[in-house]
């Protein structure tokens, strides 16, 4: 008799509604709509007071601890639902939603909650430190959805991805390694950082940062034993 322990194949739960994508999806354009609604003459006020500005970031997280918290910090998590623009919150959105959907299955609302607002806020802070003279307020939500793209690349690297790519007058659907191409998103972030240039109007580092730390967290929790076990079949 065979006593060896035998694998069997945990069947397919129901997928998990990404409720807390979805409201992040709904915060954003809600705080686009009430920029738009509130005029000219307030919007500015309006960046300042939910965006955050690096130099102030940068002065208070180097001066002693005792001065961290204060609510002028709180712009660091605030600026991540705050965008001045069509374009840039629908560019923010749509990779939000093609990454954060899978991620959000594997790992849960809340750690997808959690790992959104602390990674984004800590791309904020890089941004505040290596931009720390400017005075202009920065807002995005880039930092956190970089953070999203490392956390899927860490948890699903051999993951590939349907994309429809042009071949003359058609559309072509292919199937592409993800990490081909979150691979080449990051390189241009890279390329950009470094050569692009020189404009406060896009936070690079914010990018960059945020993906580190995405992919650094998926590390941590792919360390727990069983948890692809857990999650490998929440597609």
């Amino acid at each position: 008799m065979n006593h060896g322990l035998v694998w069997t194949e945990r069947p397919r739960r129901k997928p998990v509604w990404p409720w807390v994508l979805v409201a992040t999806c709904l915060l954003c354009l809600m705080m686009r709509l009430a920029f738009e609604l509130i005029g000219p003459g307030n919007q500015a006020a309006w960046l300042n007071f939910w965006g955050f500005r690096p130099d102030a970031i940068a002065s208070r997280l180097l001066a002693d601890p005792a001065n961290w918290p204060d609510p002028e910090v709180l712009g660091l998590l605030t600026a991540l639902f705050i965008h001045i623009d069509w374009v840039h919150l629908v560019g923010n959105l749509a990779y939000l939603w093609v990454f954060g959907l899978a991620v959000e299955r594997a790992i849960g609302h809340w750690w997808f909650a959690l790992l959104f607002l602390v990674l984004g806020g800590l791309a904020n802070v890089y941004v505040a430190l290596q931009m720390d003279s400017s005075t202009i307020p920065v807002i995005g939500a880039s930092g956190g959805v970089s953070a999203i793209m490392g956390i899927y690349l860490g948890l699903f690297p051999t993951r590939r991805m349907g994309l429809w790519v042009p071949l003359g007058l058609y559309l072509q659907f292919v199937k592409v390694p993800a990490v081909l191409v979150i691979g080449s998103w990051f390189t241009l972030q890279l390329l950009y950082s470094v050569f692009g240039p020189p404009s406060t109007d896009v936070a690079w580092s914010a990018h960059i940062a945020g993906f580190i730390l995405g992919l650094v967290a998926a590390m941590l929790l792919r360390l727990p034993p069983g948890y692809y076990h857990l999650t490998a079949h929440e597609d």
